[in-house]
């Protein structure tokens, strides 16, 4: 009897699966299975054997008619391969292989003559996959009201997470087992001027995850275009995430068109925490280079007038006489100056000479322009022009100034969430920088978007930032996006987009602290779509508000490498700088550009050490942070050439360093090093090491 139970079980278990498909790693080491179980899309991932994905559902839930969840039959399978090898235009190697495998389904719904299509691509680090729309049958407008992609983990594992959110990533990262996110999220919440979670268990992407058994798995999403960014809402009872989009302002999750298709969704599964960091799954995701001429997009070291407002020395507005702001009818020469702009002919000029004077390329200068004495918070349409600037910046001399000195400013357009605003004055503003030689702007997304009631992770929001990265490369600028959508590898197709920030920064030091152990989660996380504009290079730890940034003076060198970013800023006074010249010399020696990359030592949000090879050079840089605890390196050195001596400058943390008593503690040694050299190295908690490799 208990034969015969098996058996019909066996018989109705096969009955279900109507079509299944399999495609594997170049590698072997990763499987997806593709079934339609009971008419709907299934697919599960293995690694080595081992289930890392369980059976999960793939579908759509549509505002209007059917769904497309279920009914499905098979039109086809096919499978491919794929092996290339490209060149970024900036990055952390001067080459990239992109190599994979490709599974492509092909799914009709017969009964409303619906076709979508979904392929996998399998690397040897993970998978991804996403939807394809033929413009065939009967879908061709179709509005979705939620996307229905699972993921389904086959455990509690620990997780390193921020709160799901449709307007910040701003937040610090919480480590918890996935079935402790409900109880630790109103604490995990933090106020920002903008924001919006949906749910008690939703978090964002990039999410890292460690499994008992010590494997990593790191879930985001790839070439997110034309299409609301993605949130994963977490069922804690079954340990399913489950996509969540982002709304508009009322309540839809995209407006789609055949054809058409979705971002990828990422999965990247490995045994090594070094590999997640230097994967390039999403960057391979991406479409090549749309430009034909990438010669006018060069990586940047600058510094600028920023610090000081972040830290309360100054102000970003010219007076405090106005309430309120009119722009073409506040008379501002009439206005009483304040006395602490910092935007001012002055102090530019004091940053553009620090600047030449220490091998800086450019110089970032925020408050420029009319219209910060009402700028946050009001909900109100039109706060700036891009154009105008205050009466004690004299934007054509200060240009001329620093080109005669080597020297470019860097433009800043805070558009206060007013993208209607900025979108009318757009090409006048690049106009502008074309004018006065720009060829950067910092743009920023700050407070509640307009169109009032949309979000800044909602479609229409997408479609603008990537619309302005796009209409900037017509003008030949390079576009630096603050509080604007995490990235999800785009910048290998418009290279030109050479900073983001979209996650919780330096700023935020001086906003009442973070913890020690950020900034080894970060390129875990927030760094797997794209570099982040951290704004490293801290000295002065205490701030003028009271606020004290938790780091060391080598905790802050060492992020100018375990930081991967094409633009690097040296964010703190130069006066602070010249207190400490010794240790400044290496974020002048660092280079913002690489040939090769390696990641020697990591474990999420406890410690990261990286070396690179500085482009066309045969000089290394390595880099070290520590979190919570102290670390001890013990630093080979064998990625060096055999056949050469190099002078290592090591800057490390003090023997009595502290990050929150003593900062500015540190030690340097300078030595001969070969390709057989080892070093052992400490790292206070909060601290970490930096080491220059200069070939002899």
């Amino acid at each position: 009897m208990k034969r015969l139970l098996l058996t019909l079980s066996l018989s109705l278990t096969l009955a279900l699966v109507t079509h299944a498909a399999e495609v594997t790693s170049p590698n072997g080491d990763i499987k997806v299975d593709f079934q339609l179980v009971n008419s709907v899309p299934t697919y599960s991932v293995s690694f080595r054997g081992k289930t890392i994905v369980k059976p999960s559902k793939l579908g759509y839930e549509l505002a209007k008619g059917e769904n497309l969840l279920d009914g499905f039959t098979l039109v086809g399978d096919e499978t491919s391969a794929f092996d290339e090898t490209w060149k970024p235009v900036w990055g952390e190697n001067s080459s990239i292989r992109n190599n994979y495998k490709e599974l492509l389904v092909q799914l009709v719904q017969k009964s409303t003559e619906r076709y979508m299509n979904l392929r996998f691509r399998v690397y040897n680090e993970g998978v991804g996959l996403r939807y394809e729309f033929p413009q065939k049958g009967k879908l061709n407008y179709f509005t979705v009201k939620e996307e229905c992609t699972e993921i389904a983990m086959t455990g509690n594992h620990t997780a390193w997470w921020i709160p799901g959110d449709y307007d910040t990533q701003e937040y610090e990262y919480t480590k918890s087992r996935l079935s402790e996110i409900r109880g630790l999220f109103k604490k995990a919440v933090t106020d920002n001027i903008s924001q919006k979670t949906f749910s008690p268990t939703g978090v964002q992407t990039s999410l890292m995850l460690k499994t008992d058994d010590g494997l990593y798995l790191n879930l985001h999403e790839a070439a997110l275009v034309n299409y609301p960014a993605m949130n994963l809402n977490l069922d804690d009872k079954n340990m399913v995430f489950k996509s969540w989009l982002t709304p508009d302002a009322q309540g839809m999750k995209g407006y789609l068109q055949t054809p058409c298709k979705s971002p990828w969704r990422t999965i990247m599964i490995t045994d090594d925490a070094r590999k997640v960091l230097a994967s390039n799954l999403i960057l391979n995701l991406n479409d090549p280079c749309a430009y034909e001429d990438t010669s006018w997009i060069r990586p940047v070291k600058y510094i600028g007038v920023w610090w000081e407002m972040i830290s309360d020395k100054a102000d970003w507005a010219y007076t405090q006489q106005f309430p309120s702001v009119i722009l073409g009818e506040t008379d501002y020469s009439k206005a009483k100056p304040s006395g602490r702009h910092a935007a001012n002919n002055a102090n530019v000029r004091r940053y553009i000479d620090f600047a030449a004077e220490n091998g800086f390329d450019q110089v970032l200068v925020e408050g420029w322009n009319i219209g910060w004495e009402d700028s946050e918070g009001n909900l109100k349409e039109q706060v700036f022009d891009f154009l105008t600037p205050y009466p004690d910046f004299d934007i054509k001399a200060l240009n001329a100034y620093a080109h005669a000195k080597g020297v470019k400013l860097m433009m800043h357009h805070e558009t206060s969430s007013s993208v209607m605003n900025y979108e009318k004055y757009m090409d006048r503003a690049y106009k502008l920088m074309n004018d006065y030689g720009y060829n950067a702007v910092k743009s920023g997304y700050v407070g509640d978007i307009i169109p009032r009631g949309e979000h800044h992770y909602s479609q229409i929001e997408i479609n603008h930032y990537l619309y302005a990265v796009k209409r900037a490369a017509d003008f030949r600028i390079m576009v630096n996006a603050h509080e604007a959508v995490r990235p999800t590898g785009l910048c290998r197709t418009y290279p030109n987009l050479i900073g983001n920030e979209s996650a919780r920064g330096t700023e935020y030091q001086a906003f009442g602290g973070i913890k020690p152990g950020h900034t080894a989660i970060l390129p875990f996380t927030r760094l797997q779509g794209g570099p982040m504009d951290y704004t490293p290079g801290i000295f002065e730890m205490d701030c003028a508000n009271g606020s004290h940034v938790n780091s060391t003076i080598c905790g802050q060198l060492a992020l100018y490498v375990t930081m991967y970013s094409p633009l690097q800023m040296a964010a703190d006074f130069p006066e602070n700088y010249l207190k400490h010249p010794d240790a400044f010399q290496f974020i002048k020696d660092v280079a913002v550009d690489w040939d090769k990359s390696l990641y020697l030592e990591a474990e999420p949000m406890e410690y990261i050490t990286a070396a690179r090879k500085a482009k066309g050079s045969n000089n290394w840089f390595v880099g070290s942070v520590a979190g919570a605890k102290p670390h001890k390196s013990i630093l080979s050195l064998d990625f060096l050439d055999k056949s050469r001596k190099y002078e290592a400058t090591i800057y490390t943390d003090g023997t009595h360093a502290d990050y929150k008593t003593n900062p500015q503690s540190y030690k340097i040694e300078k030595k001969t090093v070969t390709s057989k050299t080892k070093l052992t190295l400490h790292s206070v908690a909060g601290g970490g090491y930096a080491i220059s490799i200069i070939a002899k």
